[in-house]
């Protein structure tokens, strides 16, 4: 029996994290892998996936400016594309990783761990011991809808279609959310037909405007957009294509399907029945991240289901690691809002960007969402194109911004902006958010001219003076 003070079951992005934090706040860790250091993130999703934008963006960029069109004389070079992503991917090695790992002075140890017992965790037949905690860092997996024939027809989830090795001629996508819209935004940039398939529309989660404009977008690249219907039944034909009966008995063939349509915790076999906790359901964490009902398990990042995404977890790691060792070692814990040792901006202030063409950034809380919590809402839009600094920034620019202000605290509790390169728009929004910064402050923070980012005193401008 091998005994650390922290095991951290999984060595994605977050479970180094985790791994990483309490290492340097004094406790050896065990960190246990069953498939590739770096996780989910680094092979099958945020970087092979915005690899694969990324080319087709920068063309399209070119495209839309006077002067810079005239020098763009050949489509974008497919195979050039692959091999870029696969240079992000390290071509699927993850020594790189590994040797990250050992330098940071953390145990790596490669397997399936098994939870056996409070605190023990099991790896090829070889029992390990914490002293203090164990962390599952198992993330999440694609969601696979029960629609007749799917399971059988082959189909691709997101980790197919980032790590993609020959660009099919036609591609059906099912689903609506990020994964869906920016897998559809590269395939199609890319060479494939597109046919994507989204009952409840496009990035819901969001305003509506930004699913809208999205949907717009992809039409204007070519993609066939068809909204509020879903398959019925799928068929891998004999021709080896695939055949998708949809609910209003049209029928869609492709080479491919990809399924985009939500995501699962990965829990079935991490042997939480023998420390009385349910298989495959997500892990019910406080804001330390320390599951419910225990004093040593802790559940983070997508495997809790507060906010599925990387940087979050990586926030939400940087605060378990270090509360962990805390605990060990009998320090102060700051669990208070706001505290070191707690996760709140998994509430309220979670920052995203998905990565289609118009760019969404987006930050806290929607109007609709804000006002199901009761909040005292003003919304504030203001059309991005009519900024100075996004005309200069292309002949095409299109976008809306949006803010949504607690009136009764005068402070902007959500923010989304769509357009071009909006991503470089959000941190500002995020400390807003995060700060609780008051729009009469915010009057004092100039932007400079001519940018984008002027926007911000156009909406203020919209909400009115103090």
């Amino acid at each position: 029996m091998t005994t650390y003070d922290l095991i951290v079951i999984g060595a994605g992005a977050v479970g180094e994290n985790v791994a990483d934090y309490a290492t340097r706040n004094g406790l050896k860790v065990g960190l246990v892998e069953a498939e590739l250091v770096g996780g989910e993130c680094s092979y099958w999703a945020c970087m092979p996936s915005k690899a694969l934008l990324r080319s087709s963006a920068v063309v399209r960029a070119a495209k839309s400016l006077d002067g810079a069109k005239q020098a763009v004389t050949g489509d974008v070079d497919v195979a050039a594309v692959l091999r870029r992503r696969d240079s992000f991917t390290s071509n699927w090695d993850d020594s790189g990783q590994a040797d990250w790992v050992e330098g940071a002075g953390i145990d790596l140890i490669r397997g399936h761990a098994t939870i056996t017992g409070v605190k023990e965790v099991t790896v090829n037949g070889e029992v390990h011991q914490a002293k203090y905690a164990v962390a599952a860092v198992t993330g999440s997996s694609a969601l696979l809808p029960d629609i007749p024939g799917l399971a059988e027809s082959r189909p691709w989830t997101s980790r197919e279609a980032t790590s993609v090795k020959v660009m099919p001629q036609s591609v059906v996508i099912v689903g609506g959310g990020v994964v869906a819209a920016e897998m559809a935004t590269a395939y199609q940039q890319l060479g494939s037909a597109v046919t994507l398939i989204a009952r409840s529309g496009l990035l819901g989660g969001q305003e509506p405007f930004a699913g809208e404009l999205v949907a717009d977008s992809l039409r204007g690249l070519g993609v066939d957009v068809r909204l509020g219907v879903s398959p019925s039944n799928v068929l891998r034909t004999e021709h080896d294509t695939v055949e998708a009966t949809l609910d209003d008995d049209s029928t869609v063939i492709a080479d491919e399907i990809i399924v985009a349509t939500g995501r699962v915790p990965r829990t079935t076999d991490l042997g939480l029945e023998n420390v009385g906790l349910t298989p495959g359901e997500w892990l019910d964490v406080d804001d330390t991240m320390l599951v419910k009902g225990t004093d040593w398990l802790y559940g983070v990042g997508d495997v809790n289901h507060r906010a599925l995404l990387t940087h979050q977890g990586k926030y939400q790691a940087r605060a378990a690691g270090e509360v962990i060792a805390a605990r060990a070692f009998g320090k102060p814990v700051q669990a208070e809002p706001w505290g070191a040792h707690v996760a709140t901006a998994d509430d309220a202030a979670v920052p995203q960007v998905t990565f289609t063409d118009p760019e969404v950034a987006s930050v806290g809380l929607t109007a609709d969402a804000a006002g199901k919590r009761g909040i005292d809402v003003k919304v504030v839009d203001y059309d991005l194109a009519a900024v100075a600094g996004s005309a200069i920034h292309s002949d095409e620019y299109r976008g809306q911004a949006r803010l949504v202000v607690d009136e009764s605290r005068k402070v902007i509790v959500g923010a989304t902006f769509v357009g071009p390169d909006v991503s470089d728009l959000l941190h500002a929004a995020t400390i807003a958010v995060v700060g609780e910064v008051p729009i009469d402050r915010l009057w004092h923070a100039v932007p400079s001219y001519p940018t984008v980012s002027e926007v911000w005193l156009r909406l203020l401008d919209a909400y009115g003076r103090p």
